[in-house]
């Protein structure tokens, strides 16, 4: 990860707090930090209250309320860098009730947390800093945004190691293009997800990795790199038709079954078939892949080859990776449900896209942190929770020859 460049303000603020402090450890440096905050706090509650209100101390425009400010209450905070003593403003009819400090609230070492959670909603610095400053009538520069941000890379460089599971019963993989500008240039980056299904039917996205293009052979080292994590076995991987990947799946776990997207190879094929025809095509390739046998999709996949043998492009796609298809067949029913499209993984990237549609990143990790936040929003979501039919999942699994003892072995973890 490149190393963030601080700007001079932020060296001149920092100097600044050292001038002023003389700090010789770093217990005199929270200390400075809670002098620093203290008054921060008490800024951001008197802009509330002037919301509260509808007018600012001291105003002599008039009024539409009979409310009146009523001095100052002591409270003690807990916040990041240890207790503090504030005053927090008060109104006659007692009506007023704080956001950043709600009443008989204490610990605010949290409001770090409110500025991540912005951030990771694709909120940019500059729209977080216009943010606090509407509704608390407190200016935060966008530095201090940034270096509330940097935060969490220490965090990430944890979450991108993490031991990883023995087994998942399905990976999906996919990858996506964000747009990065570095040095006045822009370019396009590749962003590797890998989702995990493990055999709990928990959910997990076991990293995020970055790439000048979608290749071969980083796909090869992202796989060798989750195997040196703990990955031990896997049964399913749902991928799209990068070159070459099936292969190197197999290199790095044998006994894994690669099945191809079938959701890519619909649209692969209607490239081949003008827009006139698209419905009544796609209704005669689902005929096969959603056939209810093996028998029966080969049927409907020999009738779909003579009636569209108008578009052999299409015709094509399909034999080639006609396999895909009837692989399928050796599972059960809420087994091919779930592997043979990458959506699970698609959708993870429409979330991304949601905060990364704004524009080009500075650097990577500007976008790696804001994908990582929006990765912890996700996991959250998903604690608690299962795979939908996961019951009917893994007794299908259990019965097939092919993974039974595979997964009574890993089940036991």
């Amino acid at each position: 990860m490149t190393k963030k460049k601080k700007d001079q303000k932020s060296a001149k603020l920092a100097q600044s707090i050292i001038d002023a402090y003389q700090p010789e450890s770093v217990e005199d440096m929270q200390e400075a930090l809670k002098d620093v905050f203290g008054p921060m706090f008490e800024a951001m509650l008197r802009g509330e209250l002037d919301n509260h209100l509808g007018y600012e101390n001291q105003s002599r425009q008039e009024k539409e309320t009979q409310n009146r400010r009523n001095g100052y209450g002591n409270k003690k905070l807990k916040t990041s860098f240890g207790e503090l003593d504030i005053q927090v403003p008060r109104d006659r009819d007692a009506s007023f009730e704080p956001e950043i400090i709600p009443k008989r609230s204490r610990d605010v070492s949290s409001i770090e947390g409110k500025v991540l959670s912005m951030y990771a909603k694709g909120m940019s610095q500059r729209d977080i800093a216009s943010t606090i400053e509407d509704i608390y009538g407190f200016t935060i520069s966008h530095d201090m945004v940034s270096d509330i941000t940097e935060q969490i890379l220490p965090e990430l460089e944890e979450w991108q190691i993490r031991p990883l599971a023995k087994c998942y019963a399905f990976l999906f993989v996919d990858c996506m293009y964000v747009t990065l500008r570095e040095n006045y240039e822009v370019k396009e980056c590749a962003v590797y997800t890998i989702l995990g299904y493990d055999l709990k039917g928990n959910k997990e996205i076991l990293g995020l990795w970055l790439n000048q293009t979608e290749s071969k052979n980083r796909w090869m080292q992202i796989f060798d790199e989750i195997k040196e994590r703990g990955v031990e076995d896997i049964l399913f991987i749902s991928m799209d038709g990068v070159s070459g990947l099936e292969n190197g799946a197999k290199a790095i776990f044998p006994g894994v079954v690669v099945q191809r997207c079938l959701v890519h190879l619909v649209r692969n094929a209607l490239r081949y078939v003008p827009s006139k025809s698209y419905k009544e095509v796609c209704k005669d390739m689902k005929s096969f892949y959603s056939a209810s046998s093996l028998k029966a999709a080969q049927t409907a996949f020999d009738t779909f080859q003579t009636k569209w043998a108008v578009y052999p492009g299409a015709i094509d796609v399909w034999k080639r990776n006609f396999h895909h298809v009837e692989q399928l067949f050796d599972y059960g029913s809420a087994i091919r449900k779930i592997m043979y499209t990458t959506n699970a993984v698609e959708s993870v990237h429409s979330s991304f896209r949601k905060v990364t549609k704004k524009g080009a990143f500075p650097n990577e990790n500007a976008l790696l942190k804001l994908l990582y936040l929006r990765v912890k929003e996700l996991q959250s979501k998903w604690e608690g929770g299962h795979v939908h039919n996961w019951a009917m999942v893994l007794n299908q699994l259990t019965v097939n020859d092919s993974f039974s003892k595979r997964v009574e072995k890993y089940n036991r973890y």
